[in-house]
């Protein structure tokens, strides 16, 4: 292998190692002029209220993508929500919510991973799934998952960010 093949080999490899594994379904055409509503996430993983945090770094993602019609689920419609997430019953309550704001879309989705790693370095590590629901239908049009960890010296929910970022991204909404 000579020098140059050697290198971009390297920097490749340099460069896959820094990527977050995303797999996700075909997009529709979604815009970003209909009203999106943010729904409680399931949290499956061990660190307690991390389905709310989620929720609300999709609910930043979404808007920095152009969505301005965009309603949160007000935890005060569901005291029962607790720690680790919803059962069925609330999540087609919440939905019922998103009906009676008219939204068009829902988007929820689980936190499978949301802690820092234990060892010497503590790197953060999230595993997350979205999913976007047509409100009418109650069917899921689109949905990803995802997992990403940092190094020691970032913070957990910069590390989510950057995968929900990323995730959202994958998603086709149109802006005009």
């Amino acid at each position: 292998m000579n020098p140059f093949t050697k290198t971009a080999a390297c920097l490749a490899a340099a460069a896959l190692a820094g990527c977050s594994p995303i797999q996700h379904s075909a997009s529709p055409a979604m815009s970003c002029s209909e009203k999106w509503a943010v729904l409680p996430f399931h949290n499956y993983s061990e660190t307690p209220q991390a389905g709310p945090a989620v929720a609300r770094i999709v609910e930043n993602a979404l808007r920095s993508r152009g969505l301005a019609d965009l309603r949160y689920y007000p935890s005060s419609l569901d005291d029962s929500l607790g720690e680790y997430g919803m059962s069925q019953g609330q999540y087609e309550r919440a939905l019922d919510w998103a009906k009676g704001q008219n939204a068009r879309y829902a988007v929820t989705g689980s936190v499978t991973e949301w802690r820092y790693k234990s060892g010497m370095d503590g790197e953060p590590a999230v595993g997350l799934t979205l999913e976007v629901v047509d409100v009418e239908s109650g069917k899921a049009i689109w949905s990803a998952g995802g997992a990403k960890t940092g190094w020691s010296n970032d913070a957990l929910s910069g590390v989510g960010l950057k995968l929900v970022k990323s995730m959202v991204s994958k998603a086709t909404i149109s802006c005009n």
